[in-house]
């Protein structure tokens, strides 16, 4: 691990973009699907979906992450045509009328090459590159950001598996390693790669797994890459209090606690489903630190 530690990066390049890694940055979320667990497919509709990403850039989100396939349990995967349908359209009506930092949310190599071909600017895959052998040849190509998630999946459709660890971080850690390593292999720089530890159910069907991740962020901090946290909604959210099961939209509050916790911890992006309060929680500790 020791070798990957150096110094924190201050930006993000995306052919002639860069965006600056200063402050903290408020990635919203997008399901263009109809079965997200978050939003049950209110922006399934491309319409809809435009007015929402919208929406969430007037609310202060300073990137867009568009996903046409949905991963948590019980999902199906879809084809790579209705992936580009559901996709493409909103990447480019975006890309046409504003300068807004987006990603797409893929494991599909193709999916992720016609994205960039149409604006996108960052490959987020929550397979970490397992789930398609052709994506380590469009990322080299590119040279785009790639996000890499931790699962214990080793595809896109996780599981509720009740998978128990050692040592969590040190298992994630184990695991960035060997891909980053990996990366490097294949003549791909590291210094646009972002870490997402993955959480709820990608990390186990037990919830204190994911609560150790979050008390334990600064030791993925220091390894300097940028951190991405996407605890927003999440399953582990879901019974904080005794007694209660809290649906997706009821773990708001849970969820502002998880982001604060992160923010202050040195994380350097924060994926919500709720821009409005991520940009009420980022401001308000940004006076903090003033």
């Amino acid at each position: 691990m020791e070798q990957f530690i150096k110094a924190k990066s201050r930006f993000l390049q995306s052919g002639d973009r860069r965006l600056s890694l200063e402050h903290p940055l408020l990635v919203g979320v997008l399901n263009v699907t109809p079965d997200s667990f978050s939003d049950g497919g209110k922006f399934a509709d491309p319409q809809s979906a435009l007015l929402h990403a919208r929406q969430m850039i007037e609310m202060g989100a300073d990137w867009i992450d568009v996903g046409g396939e949905s991963s948590g349990p019980g999902s199906k995967a879809v084809s790579l045509d209705v992936e580009l349908q559901r996709t493409l359209p909103i990447i480019r009506a975006l890309r046409r009328e504003s300068d807004i930092w987006i990603s797409v949310d893929t494991y599909k190599a193709e999916t992720a090459r016609q994205a960039i071909a149409a604006g996108a600017d960052t490959i987020n895959d929550v397979t970490a590159l397992r789930g398609d052998p052709e994506m380590i040849k469009t990322v080299a190509e590119s040279r785009v950001p790639l996000v890499l998630m931790y699962s214990k999946d080793s595809n896109a459709r996780t599981t509720k598996t009740r998978t128990t660890y050692l040592d969590v971080v040190k298992t994630i850690e184990t695991f960035f390693q060997s891909r980053l390593s990996w990366l490097q292999s294949e003549g791909i720089s590291l210094q646009n790669v972002i870490l997402d530890p993955g959480m709820g159910y990608f990390v186990s069907g037990l919830s204190r797994y994911s609560f150790e991740i979050l008390r334990r962020l600064p030791e993925l901090v220091r390894w300097g890459f940028p951190i991405m946290v996407s605890s927003s909604r999440k399953s582990f959210l879901a019974k904080v209090s005794p007694g209660q099961f809290l649906t997706p939209q009821q773990r708001e509050v849970p969820t502002i606690v998880a982001t604060s916790i992160a923010i202050w911890q040195g994380v350097s992006l924060l994926r919500l489903h709720d821009v409005q309060h991520g940009r009420l929680v980022l401001d308000t500790l940004r006076k903090l630190q003033e």
